[in-house]
């Protein structure tokens, strides 16, 4: 890909509320299914990457798990809360759901308002609005508080307006050459992919107290001429948790098994063998070396 003389490069962070879009919003800009998308709360673990490469420009996006908790109640510790998230990004995306701004608690926008990056500000789920006015008031409310904000009115899920996103982003972002190969749609391993696409079948299938015992390592990942050789190892904290997981004469397993298949061959574009083996770590969540070993960082 050769690169217009004026090409721009630059990191923009995503915040918002837990399930206001930001992963489906970051699929529809990048175009892959990079961040799992469940309606589950806290599904983003990691700090995932979507890489949007262009002759003109690359956007390196990152989706920033809970910014907007309401643990940090001091003024200084909030003010460290947004500045580390934020000290490397270029421009900051808030993914904010109809009516928030009402709901939303002065901490929220009081914080947003510590926010020195250029900030824009989308109205994600416009198709649940009931009417063109009442779009504009929310968009009037949000411009009123943020004069210094662009504000656009978006839906992730139905892909309307993402492209006025990345106007206003490339805008924003300076002269730079590209940081990640143009090729490179995510700073994680394809490793780690695998094992997140696995993970989201379990956490859209099961109840409880299942999604969340749940840890997926990538044993074998191997890429042979026609076919992709996956095994991965379902590691759960009980007994009784294997046995759900497995199902009856090993139905659940198998299902959670097909569909993720499915993803993987849509994701690395050719077969795959998958083999799940389901495990149990007692409390593998309380063990440092295990959490390690499953990429969390641990001090």
């Amino acid at each position: 890909m050769s690169h217009s003389p004026h090409h721009k490069a630059g990191f923009v962070s995503i915040i918002g509320k837990p399930n206001v879009g930001k992963s489906t919003l970051m699929n529809a800009l990048v175009g892959e299914k990079i961040s799992i998308i469940t309606p589950k709360v806290q599904t983003t673990r990691h700090r995932i990457m979507g890489i949007l490469s262009t002759p003109e420009y690359q956007i390196v996006f990152s989706d920033t798990p809970g910014i907007i908790e309401p643990k940090y109640k001091l003024h200084g510790n909030m003010m460290q809360v947004v500045n580390e998230s934020l000290q490397d990004a270029d421009v900051v995306l808030f993914i904010t759901a109809p009516d928030e701004y009402s709901k939303a608690d002065t901490e929220l926008i009081e914080k947003l308002k510590l926010i020195r990056t250029p900030l824009i500000i989308l109205l994600n789920k416009i198709d649940l609005y009931e009417n063109n006015e009442a779009v504009m008031q929310e968009i009037n409310t949000w411009k009123a508080n943020f004069p210094e904000a662009v504000v656009i009115p978006v839906s992730a899920l139905n892909k309307f307006n993402t492209e006025a996103i990345i106007q206003n982003i490339v805008h924003y972002i300076p002269e730079s050459p590209s940081f990640y190969p143009d090729d490179q749609l995510t700073d994680k391993s394809e490793r780690f992919i695998a094992s997140e696409i696995i993970r989201e079948k379990i956490m859209m299938r099961y109840k409880e107290e299942i999604p969340y015992a749940v840890q997926v390592e990538i044993t074998e990942f191997k890429n042979e001429e026609n076919l992709l050789r996956i095994s991965a190892e379902i590691y759960v904290m009980r007994e009784s948790q294997r046995q759900i997981l497995i199902g009856k004469n090993g139905i659940a397993i198998k299902n959670v098994g097909i569909a993720a298949r499915r993803d993987l061959e849509l994701f690395f574009k050719k077969h795959v063998f998958l083999q799940t083996y389901v495990r149990v770590k007692e409390n593998w969540r309380d063990n440092d070396s295990l959490l390690r070993q499953f990429g969390y960082k641990t001090d």
